[in-house]
């Protein structure tokens, strides 16, 4: 999907430009003084004694480091009315960013143990209706690492939530130790049952994550995708088949994904005729914003504000809408842009 743009408008102001989020985790997007309330909630931490100390907890050695704070931030989030709380917080600030719209991932199996998928989901859901200044759809994360049998579960508890706002599935956690073709019956079942699909692939794992998400899985969406560089043959059949991939450049550089920014494909991908859009991920764990996503563009891979423009309009072709809502969507965001 592209447009013609008109090119005659003062500099771009990436903050205040209407904007898309594909890849976006609530519980990696809640802002640090709403955790913090939640940190004291329940008693504070030995580990942090104020805001400071819980933002120097965002600095990561590696992925699987990563993956240990997330955990551990979880352990705050407790009770039904947090999931209301905090995602009401993280609603807001996708406001004032000016993103209107966002398929957000949420990993409702990693509080199983205390809290039931449909209950948190509709708490969730009370502060999506609640914002009326932001469209939100949620994608369900069926979590890797708690495996196959787990991740079948979850789908049955959330086939009959489509009224909730849950589009899709997604498949987070280590790709290493779980590979996409553990996942197969889940994502059959999920289709079958009118659900998009999306999985990570090829962001700690090479491009045979990706590959496995393909043909195994079929999904609909890539997110990451950041290793199809690695082969080339791969880098064709995204752009053959107009695979979409959610591409993370800062959350890559933050879990050392890559070396350095500039290594990022992203270049690469976008004049190979690859779908995409760019995203946060988890932004409030790795300090970045949207607006910083496009700079970082611009500044390191020298896109044009008219290239940026073209990148965010396109994108609204690889959300999950229907044909008519991206038409209304991209008229919108033309008239508001211009």
């Amino acid at each position: 999907m592209d447009f013609k743009i008109n090119i005659s408008y003062c500099k771009m102001n990436f903050d205040t430009i209407p904007k898309i989020e594909n890849h976006l985790h609530l519980e990696g997007a809640i802002p640090h003084e709403t955790l913090w309330q939640l940190i004291q909630k329940y008693g504070g931490d030995k580990s942090v004694s104020n805001i400071r100390q819980l933002e120097e907890k965002f600095n990561y050695r590696d992925f699987n480091h990563f993956l240990e704070i997330w955990l551990w931030k979880n352990t705050f989030i407790r009770e039904y009315e947090d999931f209301t709380f905090l995602s009401e917080a993280v609603l807001n600030d996708l406001v004032r960013q000016n993103i209107k719209y966002t398929e957000i991932f949420i990993s409702p199996s990693e509080f199983r143990k205390t809290l039931e998928t449909n209950k948190i989901i509709e708490a969730i859901s009370k502060s999506i209706v609640a914002n009326t200044e932001i469209r939100v759809k949620i994608i369900v994360d069926v979590v890797r690492n708690l495996g196959p049998a787990n991740a079948m579960k979850t789908l049955y508890e959330i086939i009959e939530m489509k009224n909730y706002g849950v589009i899709g599935i997604g498949l987070g956690g280590p790709e290493k130790e779980f590979p996409p073709e553990l996942f197969a019956d889940v994502f059959e079942k999920a289709r079958k049952s009118g659900l998009k699909t999306t999985a990570h692939a090829g962001e700690a794992a090479g491009p045979e994550s990706i590959w496995g998400a393909i043909h195994s899985l079929k999904v609909d969406r890539i997110g990451h995708g950041t290793r199809a560089i690695e082969d080339p043959d791969l880098l064709i059949y995204l752009s053959d088949n107009q695979i979409p991939v959610e591409l993370c450049p800062l959350s890559n550089l933050r879990t050392r994904v890559i070396d350095s920014i500039e290594d990022h494909p992203v270049k690469i991908f976008i004049e190979m005729g690859i779908p995409v859009s760019i995203n946060t991920d988890d932004p409030k764990m790795f300090g970045n914003s949207l607006s910083e996503e496009y700079q970082v563009l611009q500044d390191c891979h020298n896109f044009s504000d008219v290239d940026i423009r073209r990148i965010i309009l396109n994108s609204i072709g690889t959300t999950w809408l229907d044909e008519k809502e991206k038409e209304n969507l991209i008229r919108k965001f033309i008239g508001e842009s211009e």
